[in-house]
């Protein structure tokens, strides 16, 4: 049996722990405390038997050698094109990554940095299918462009809104207050934004996360993925025009609503 758990780590950083309670082993998903994990693991007796990474940030990979000292067999899976070189098992998108009979896709999702990839099954694992996406997609909002193009991200945010709407979105970082507090200032008549606001702040109230979300939701309710909504539009075009930004193309919009976000 299956269950996927949040570590917290750091001030804000999620580290997935997919733990197959059968067997005792764990795949770690872009551990970058290694202490936190091992207490984890310690507590629940489990192993860690394989590592995920989704791009090269510290705050991704910082834990995996103390990790690799404490468990030397562990398979580390991480783009192979990347300035990180601490993979034994480096992928390409489009490869497929198997663990305890579960199937991960490789997807390409480049922006937040060039090697970025993101882990996909359509396996259900508490009730749903699985995306391990890292920093591309959060809940309410998507990462900064260090390195990438907003066409890049623009394409990499299409490639996830495309997967099945009940996918679990298991992302990096616990931002989503703040990423809504954007979205009600560009649409503040949004009368699911702001319900949703509400639930999410008494999640973290209860000292709850408000990750994962799904696939759904983040359509209905994430600027970044609403790029062909009329009201988002409306709005993107009202800010470009004010700030002398282009705003014709799909693209064009994600990058309003990024840049409003950056200057938020």
């Amino acid at each position: 049996m299956f269950s996927i758990h949040p570590i917290p780590a750091f001030s804000d950083n999620y580290i997935w722990c997919l733990a197959d309670q059968d067997t005792g082993k764990a795949l770690i998903v872009d551990p970058g405390q290694a202490q936190p994990v091992k207490d984890y693991l310690a507590a629940h007796n489990l192993v860690a038997d394989t590592i995920l990474v989704t791009h090269h940030h510290p705050d991704h990979v910082g834990g995996i050698k103390n990790l690799q000292q404490a468990w030397p067999d562990v398979r580390v899976v991480g783009p192979a094109e990347s300035p990180f070189k601490g993979s034994n098992h480096p992928v390409h998108p489009g490869d497929e990554v198997v663990w305890q009979g579960l199937t991960f896709d490789v997807l390409a999702v480049p922006g937040h940095t060039l090697d970025h990839l993101a882990y996909f099954s359509p396996t259900q694992v508490d009730g749903k299918p699985v995306l391990f996406c890292g920093d591309t997609l959060f809940v309410g909002g998507c990462g900064r462009l260090f390195e990438g193009t907003a066409e890049q991200m623009h394409q990499s945010l299409s490639t996830l809104r495309d997967l099945p709407g009940d996918t679990a979105v298991y992302c990096a970082h616990e931002y989503t207050l703040a990423n809504l507090r954007f979205a009600r200032s560009w649409l503040p008549d949004d009368q699911a934004l702001a319900d949703f606001e509400q639930q999410c702040q008494a999640r973290r109230d209860q000292g709850l996360p408000t990750v994962p979300s799904t696939i759904a939701a983040e359509k209905s309710l994430n600027l970044f993925l609403r790029w062909d909504d009329p009201a988002v539009a409306e709005a993107a075009h009202r800010y470009c025009a004010e700030q002398g930004l282009p705003s014709g193309s799909d693209s064009e919009i994600f990058a309003a609503v990024r840049h409003g976000k950056d200057h938020f």
